[in-house]
């Protein structure tokens, strides 16, 4: 077994909403587990060779269990169907040791943490960190209902509920999320953000337009919008370190084009959201997909995704 997987048992499955589910995991000996931070993910493997990354919603303190929360989704592609029709209780599941690519900056003055739907997983760890170090901050969730709100009690009556603000789209209009108050800039404030992507492009480009540093603006997409590939063209990719050039035809990803020629790159979302097979780029200009990169870093052109990301250029030379 890799030293990065872990085989976890599930010790409690409960329903949250009616589409959400959260999983208690523990080591099946009952030893600890590996310490994580606010923010964290971890990948679950399940079978077919499907892998999802779910955040962790647990208190960071606990070492002998994590939680995560999973939607199901209407169009899902495999995963949460299975976490939600096919993992039961006590079953053993195999998962990857967290990884954090979402992390809080716990030195700011302050935070304002920014949760749409499901998105409120990540967010939940990182405001219960926020309280146990005594920082500054304030949680907005925002959700279409108050039955939708996946740990609404326990926010509600955690020790930090005072600094808790619930928005439901079908509620009052002076409950309602008021997004340019909420994102007014002040000096040494971070923000964060995680949720459906219509959710986080209004929070991000509300906070962008309001002069935002982009240091200071942090977010984790769970999922990118379905992409046209009808305008897709064929191009190459070099890798430098052995000069062997691969056709990347325009129905391929540069990933799987290069798993075909023998190169393995690690991939994990395979929709430019983790981060995990992010490459770079030594010459050509990518055709930025994911998610993953800020603008300012998709604009050096040094790095891409190769699991959703293309080529302008007729071809890149890569850092492999």
């Amino acid at each position: 077994m890799s030293t990065n997987r872990l085989t976890v048992r599930v010790v409690r499955k409960l329903d949250e909403t009616a589409d959400i589910c959260s999983f208690e995991l523990s080591d099946p000996a009952g030893g600890a587990l590996p310490p994580f931070t606010a923010g964290a993910h971890v990948d679950v493997y399940l079978p077919d060779g499907i892998t999802r990354q779910y955040s962790l919603c647990g208190e960071p303190s606990e070492f002998n269990r994590y939680r995560i929360a999973v939607l199901r989704e209407p169009a899902s592609r495999g995963g949460s169907r299975a976490m939600h029709d096919s993992v039961r209780q006590d079953d053993l599941l195999q998962i990857g040791v967290p990884r954090n690519l979402f992390a809080l900056e716990e030195s700011a003055a302050r935070h304002i943490l920014l949760a749409g739907g499901i998105g409120v997983t990540p967010l939940l760890c990182m405001a219960q960190r926020l309280a146990a170090i005594g920082a500054d901050f304030e949680l907005h969730y925002c959700a279409r209902s108050v039955e939708r709100m996946a740990f609404r009690a326990q926010l509600a009556q955690a020790s930090f509920a005072d600094r808790v603000h619930f928005h439901v789209d079908d509620g009052a209009p002076e409950q309602k999320l008021d997004l340019a108050a909420v994102c007014a800039p002040s000096a040494g404030t971070h923000l964060y953000v995680c949720g459906p992507k219509g959710f986080m492009d209004a929070v991000l480009g509300t906070a962008r337009g309001r002069g935002w540093p982009e240091d200071r603006l942090h977010y984790e997409f769970f999922a990118a919008d379905p992409v046209s590939a009808s305008q897709d063209g064929a191009f190459s990719v070099r890798l430098a370190n052995t000069g062997l050039t691969v056709q990347v035809p325009a129905e391929c990803s540069v990933t799987q084009a290069l798993a075909k020629a023998g190169i393995d790159v690690p991939v994990s979302c395979e929709q430019g959201i983790c981060g995990t097979c992010l490459t770079r780029v030594l010459e050509g200009q990518p055709d930025h997909r994911d998610l993953y990169l800020s603008p300012e870093e998709q604009a050096r052109n040094d790095q891409f995704t190769p699991c959703c990301s293309r080529s302008k250029t007729p071809m890149l030379v890569l850092d492999l």
